[in-house]
Formats: C-alpha cells, sequence, structure tokens
C-alpha cells in the first residue's frame, strides 16, 4: 500500500465525512483510499456500478481495463453510461464519468483485452484487483496474475436473477485461491447476458458489493470476507454464504 498522504483538505473533509465519522475507517481510512490504486477489469454490468461507487469513495487510481465500446444494448443495467455514450470506449466514456463524479480520482483507461500474455503487467502494482469481466478465459488469466503478485482480488459475476462475489487471497495458507473454487477449465462455454437476459439491478446490487469488498481489502473492517462465496438469489429473496476450502491439490496454490 503506498505511503499514506498529506491530512485532507477541508473540501475532502466535507466530501468523505460520512466516511470520516464511521469509527472503522476515520481520517486515516480515507486517506489510505486516496492513496490506494485499484484495477477494474470490465466496464461492463458489474464494473459500472463498483466505478462509480470507487469513484465517489475516493479511491485516489482507476486502472479500467476493457477492450468494448457502449451499446444501446447496454444502458438497461451499465449506468456509468449515457445514451450519448453510444459509439464510445467504455474507458473513455468511464474516465469522463468518473472525472464528473470526482476530481479526486485519477483513471488510467486500456482499452485492450486483457490475456494469460499481458495480464502481470496490467496489473501490476495495484493494491486490490476487481474482475467484473464476462468470460472465463479471461478470469483464469486475472485470477493467476493476482494470485502470483499476492494482490487480494475480489471476483464477481452474475446470471439471470442471482450473482456470485467472492474475495480471494490464495497464497494465504488458509485461504483458497480462484482455481480452487472453479478448477481448470479454460474451454468451458461461456454464458452470456445477450442469450439468457439479466435483471438490470441485480447488477447494480453485485457491482456495490464488489465495491465495498475492494474498500474492505484497502481499508480492513468487519469480518475478513476471504474464502467465503457470496450468493445473491433476486428470485427466492436470500442471501447466502458458502465456505470455499482451500484444495490441497490445486495446481496453483497448493504448493
Amino acid at each position: 500500500m503506498a505511503a499514506i498522504p498529506a491530512p485532507l483538505t477541508d473540501a475532502q473533509l466535507d466530501r468523505y465525512a460520512r466516511h470520516i465519522v464511521l469509527k472503522e475507517i476515520g481520517g486515516r481510512g480515507q486517506a489510505r483510499l486516496l492513496s490506494a490504486h485499484v484495477v477494474v477489469v470490465g466496464a461492463g454490468g458489474i464494473g459500472s456500478p463498483a466505478i462509480q461507487y470507487l469513484a465517489a469513495a475516493g479511491v485516489g487510481r482507476l486502472t479500467i481495463i476493457d477492450d468494448d465500446r457502449v451499446d444501446l444494448s447496454n444502458l438497461q443495467r451499465q449506468t456509468l453510461f449515457a445514451t450519448s455514450d453510444i459509439g464510445m470506449l467504455k474507458t473513455s466514456a468511464a474516465t469522463v464519468a468518473v472525472a464528473r463524479l470526482n476530481p479526486d480520482v485519477v483513471v488510467h483507461p486500456i482499452s485492450e483485452r486483457i490475456t494469460a500474455v499481458n495480464a502481470t503487467s496490467l496489473l501490476a502494482g495495484a493494491d486490490v484487483v476487481l474482475d467484473g469481466s464476462d468470460n472465463f478465459a479471461t478470469r483464469l488469466a486475472v485470477a493467476d496474475a493476482a494470485r502470483a503478485a499476492q494482490t487480494p482480488l475480489v471476483s464477481a459475476a452474475i446470471g439471470q436473477f442471482d450473482g456470485q462475489l467472492a474475495v480471494f487471497r490464495g497464497w494465504e495458507a488458509d485461504k483458497p485461491c480462484y482455481r480452487c473454487f472453479v478448477g481448470n477449465d479454460p474451454d468451458r462455454a461461456d454464458v452470456s447476458c445477450a442469450d439468457q437476459g439479466v435483471l438490470g439491478a441485480m447488477t447494480g446490487v453485485v457491482g456495490s458489493l464488489a465495491a465495498l469488498e475492494v474498500m474492505r481489502a484497502i481499508v480492513p473492517f468487519g469480518a475478513d470476507s476471504a474464502g467465503n462465496l457470496l450468493i445473491v438469489d433476486a428470485l427466492d429473496f436470500r442471501f447466502r454464504t458458502i465456505r470455499l476450502p482451500k484444495d490441497p491439490g490445486c495446481p496453483a496454490c497448493a504448493a
């Protein structure tokens, strides 16, 4: 984590006052947020609300990685964007949106697809990685690079009316990595929300929870969520938490 910056300005004391009065965060915690670097992989359904809340929270540096452009069909759930953004690179539109939300936040947009080849360099220097990507090969590449760099990984996914969220620190002896959870099958079929649909507000719920877990990784508060899987079910109106065991035979982290 970067060194704690200079004392907060009067404007920052006003902007982040509701954080500062929380004893679990306070002024020092807010300063840590302002000095943090978070990499967000995917500026879509999950990344969109997560970027909004991370920017509003004052996370000082956001690297946003996405190679897609804003499409009319995105606007049902990706509230970071507006109709006027259609056709723009998502990273460019996100940069403009963050600047409008909070001038304290510096955005580094990367408009390319993250792969096993470039993941290590693209995630370098991150304090936390948030993965909201929409394909399994990308998730494995991000997870492997984050584990190798010993960077906490917040991984979120959504289906039609449900979502999943977990935090992985697989280099720790008692914590699973992403491969402990999903195994090793980069050729598995990806499910597209274009084919199966997705409830727009569900992306807001899961993306906001992902932003919360990123903040918890920067400024520890409450219970440690690493190693747990949160399942959100909008049809049955329930949240469940499942403990994820570390796989003693995992080729990625067992050693």
